[in-house]
């Protein structure tokens, strides 16, 4: 199908969406073809490969336990964080994995094969999955990538899977793939790049289903940040990296002056102060909020992955309560800004995805955390009344400022650099939406034409710098 805006934000697990969510989204489809080929009673043995990035920085994004439960069966957008926990610390004590919760096998971690140096043609984010029978036949086999966000793609169907994208977007009302075919059809039709964007989506979709859908996403964003808020200490994963949302908080809390309903405090106490003079600490506070309980695995939206899971919500918080005249919006009226907002940012998000890469992987941060503050930057200027212009202005200049950003978490962990660097981003997603807003909507460097340079610029990045945590600050900092 063609890229929507439910695919650019699902919900799912941290901390990553590569390294995460997509292995375990292939893995949960691998144990439904066993059942569905009727092999699955007679699988004695289970075999995981693991390529390039997922095998070199795995264990710091979880990737193996996520393959163990994607294998039983879970799906990213629906297993629970208590779930998590319980099974995998189950397979940890039993060393038995339920495979597609039906077949115990003997298999854990330790027992799935690295292969860091190894990058197949297609993506260096590469798994294959293989069961053989009591004799040692191969019963079944399947190979994945997972190219970022969350999406995946099986070896041997990326051709098809491209033409069913194309055949999918000939079916929508205004199919777009460039910025330039954005902003046409804007102009042929007098609409908004989120009334594009919605019109597109009631093709498969009611007004009604969007909308909700849309709040939901917002709500799972903003339960995040409430539970992140309520935990304290450090991090998970041996880097001791302090939690500090929580605390933050509470001095927000303690130096703004202003009461106004809000988002439930860490109290439970439907109460939040919002002073405008703070509103860059807000915006921090979100960020980081959001992005520490990507770290603890907790659960969040992929926008448009985990790594990059805090920026949208910073800006479109920053959109809801400090944007002009919303101090005195109703209820309904917010919830028009959360639904145009994340419409406009979807409809950018297509654009990389389209012509591009999200994948921290295959280009770096700029393709997780630019595009994020490239889509937060489009939809801010949407909701702050922009024209399509000066949307489309908004959206490059947050990336054009991104470019060449490297991925190379210390210790293959998603905690430093790309905790703050959530908080950077939505700042200048903001800044970019401002500075385009002040302008006519005319520039000199088009969207697309900083897109294609991203990808360009992806591709010539070396490998240490893409996720493989042989480079940078991977290996400039000392873990411990």
């Amino acid at each position: 199908m063609a890229v929507g805006v439910f695919d650019l934000f699902s919900i799912g697990i941290g901390p990553s969406s590569s390294h995460t969510v997509g292995p375990m989204r292939a893995a949960a489809v691998f144990a439904e073809e066993l059942k569905a080929s009727g092999v699955l009673a007679e699988v004695a043995g289970l075999r995981v490969d693991l390529y390039g990035s997922l095998a070199a920085t795995g264990h710091g994004h979880g990737t193996m336990t996520a393959i163990l439960l994607g294998l039983e069966g879970f799906h990213p957008e629906l297993i629970l964080p208590d779930e998590v926990e319980a099974r995998l610390a189950a397979i940890a004590e039993t060393g038995v994995l339920q495979l597609a919760g039906a077949v115990a096998l003997p298999y854990g971690v330790k027992d799935m094969v690295l292969r860091p140096l190894t990058v197949l043609p297609r993506h260096t984010n590469g798994m294959t999955f293989t069961v053989t029978g009591a004799e040692g036949t191969v019963l079944h086999s399947a190979t994945f990538f997972s190219v970022g966000g969350g999406f995946i793609v099986r070896e041997g169907e990326e051709d098809a899977a491209q033409q069913e994208l194309e055949e999918s977007k000939k079916e929508l009302p205004l199919p777009f793939r460039t910025a330039a075919e954005l902003l046409e059809h804007c102009r042929e039709t007098g609409l908004g790049i989120s009334d594009v964007m919605l019109v597109n989506e009631k093709a498969s979709r009611t007004e009604e289903e969007i909308r909700a859908g849309l709040l939901h996403i917002w709500s799972v964003m903003e339960d995040c940040v409430a539970t992140s808020l309520k935990r304290e200490g450090v991090l998970p994963g041996g880097l001791k990296v302090r939690r500090r949302a929580p605390d933050w908080y509470e001095r927000l809390k303690k130096e703004s002056s202003r009461l106004e309903p809000g988002t439930p405090d860490s109290d439970g106490q439907d109460q939040d102060f919002h002073d405008p003079k703070y509103w860059q600490e807000w915006v921090n506070l979100i960020a980081l909020a959001v992005n520490e309980e990507n770290a603890s695995g907790g659960r969040v939206v992929t926008a448009p992955t985990n790594g990059a899971a805090g920026i949208i919500p910073a800006v479109l918080f920053y959109a809801l309560h400090f944007a002009p005249g919303m101090d005195q919006a109703g209820q309904q009226d917010r919830d028009d800004v959360v639904v145009r907002f994340l419409l406009a940012a979807g409809a950018v998000g297509v654009l990389y995805k389209e012509q591009a890469s999200i994948s921290g992987a295959e280009v770096g941060c700029q393709g997780e955390v630019g595009s994020a503050s490239s889509m937060a930057a489009a939809g801010l200027a949407e909701v702050m009344g922009g024209s399509p212009a000066q949307v489309e202005n908004a959206a490059e200049i947050a990336m054009e400022h991104n470019l060449g950003l490297t991925c190379d978490p210390i210790g293959g962990l998603v905690q430093v650099p790309c905790i703050e660097r959530n908080a950077i981003a939505a700042a200048k997603a903001i800044n970019a939406a401002k500075m385009a807003l002040w302008g006519d909507g005319t520039h000199r460097v088009s969207l697309d034409e900083v897109i294609i340079t991203m990808r360009e610029t992806g591709k010539d990045m070396s490998s240490k710098y893409k996720e493989t945590a042989m480079g940078g600050l991977a290996v400039n900092v000392v873990e411990c």
